[in-house]
């Protein structure tokens, strides 16, 4: 639970790989600013650029706390802006624009997660920026994407949305059973934004090698798609995707808590009824095939929870890993926070706030022998290095600067 170490390290020395790289974004909540971030923890400069008054709108999120400022941050926020610098500019004023006009002249990628057609209405999208910046980079995120018509092109689209499209809310459930919205956190956000770090990689890469940019369309529903691949998949060979696959993929009870176990292959079978102590189910008729171990799920985790007796979760699933079953203990937040695997990889980071009370956030899940681990710094303030940036890059004088401001242009 560490946090921008100024010890050296053989990596310090070396450099980050994306140290050099410098991104202008454009970002709100979380699907862009995510992805931003695993790229700032890779060594890119991140400059974050945030309506003067309002901010990023993860920034007013909840729960909340003040940072050592005194500033409110939001959950959303807290989670996605580490190691990144924050500029205020009004675009929708013309000087914002033609400040962020020049300003993308000084970097490799501009990146946004407006609706479509914002960044056009602006003159800042990809056709303009390219007219004199060959080189620059651009992606941009929207729920639907830019480039193709979509009957879904103006839905506000929020991580939810783009996964309940998917299909992935009908993945195996029973069609009695109430969709449950969001069951892996913000992940039509996060999946999103790994695709959006592959992309900039890969333009980047072809940058290398042919001296132009391009442009990158990332719609959230197309993620999403890719995550819940099953879904089609399944059906296109005949298969109902709300029905379970034909293995062992369940929840068990036992005394102390919660297990998942899953069990796909007979011999995997074999070893695990020899564990449990039922033998003689290798013999019994009921459970001579994987559609057998199905229709007799509640005996099995009957079993399971005889022989696990009053053994922790983790002592349980070290028993089934030792004869090759896969398991794993339903942590809870309590679980994580003192896990010596989390603590052994750096996997929660602190993040101080003015009230004394650490937030926790996750680490960097990328581990590089080259790359160092420790270098997080916490999320920026508004427009905390507005000043720097303009003055420094655009070498506007100190009463430009101050007139700017003064009409609410900047912040």
């Amino acid at each position: 639970m560490r946090m921008g170490d100024d010890t050296p390290t053989e990596s310090t020395s070396i450099g980050r790989p994306l140290e050099g790289v410098r991104i202008l974004a454009v970002e709100q909540m979380q699907s862009l600013p995510f992805a931003t971030q695993l790229l700032a923890r890779l060594g890119a400069e991140i400059v974050k650029v945030e309506h003067p008054v309002r901010g990023d709108l993860g920034r007013s999120s909840l729960p909340s706390v003040r940072d050592k400022s005194g500033n409110q941050m939001g959950a959303t926020f807290i989670r996605n802006n580490l190691s990144k610098k924050s500029i205020g500019i009004d675009l929708k004023h013309e000087r914002g624009q033609e400040l962020f006009r020049r300003l993308s002249l000084k970097f490799d990628v501009v990146a946004e997660n407006f609706k479509p057609g914002t960044m056009e209405k602006f003159g800042l999208d990809y056709a303009n920026l390219s007219l004199t910046h060959k080189e620059i980079i651009y992606l941009s995120i929207s729920g639907f994407g830019n480039t193709t018509d979509s009957p879904y092109q103006k839905w506000p689209a929020f991580a939810p949305i783009a996964e309940a499209m998917s299909g992935m809310y009908t993945f195996n459930r029973p069609a009695h059973e109430e969709v449950k919205v969001s069951p892996a956190g913000a992940l039509g956000d996060t999946g999103t934004a790994l695709f959006g770090v592959i992309g900039i990689l890969a333009a980047l890469r072809h940058r290398e090698m042919t001296g132009v940019g391009q442009y990158i369309d990332l719609s959230m529903f197309d993620s999403m798609i890719a995550f819940a691949d099953i879904v089609p998949n399944y059906f296109s060979m005949g298969h109902d995707p709300r029905s379970p696959s034909l293995l062992i993929n369940h929840g068990f009870n036992i005394e102390n808590g919660e297990l998942v176990i899953q069990v796909g292959r007979e011999h995997q079978f074999e070893n695990f009824v020899k564990l449990i102590d039922r033998v003689e189910w290798l013999d019994d008729e009921r459970f001579s095939s994987r559609q057998g171990w199905l229709e007799n799920i509640d005996h099995i985790r009957e079993a399971v929870r005889d022989w696990a007796g009053n053994r922790t979760t983790v002592e349980v699933c070290q028993l089934l890993a030792e004869v090759g079953v896969a398991a794993a203990p339903v942590f809870e937040a309590k679980n994580l926070i003192t896990d010596q695997h989390v603590s052994a990889r750096n996997m929660l980071i602190e993040i101080p706030t003015i009230d004394g009370d650490n937030v926790l956030v996750a680490g960097n899940p990328i581990k590089m022998s080259k790359l160092d681990d420790e270098g997080d710094t916490p999320p920026p303030t508004l427009g905390e290095h507005t000043e720097e940036l303009l003055i420094g890059e655009l070498s506007l004088t100190q009463s430009e600067y101050a007139q700017l401001e003064s009409d609410r242009v900047i912040s």
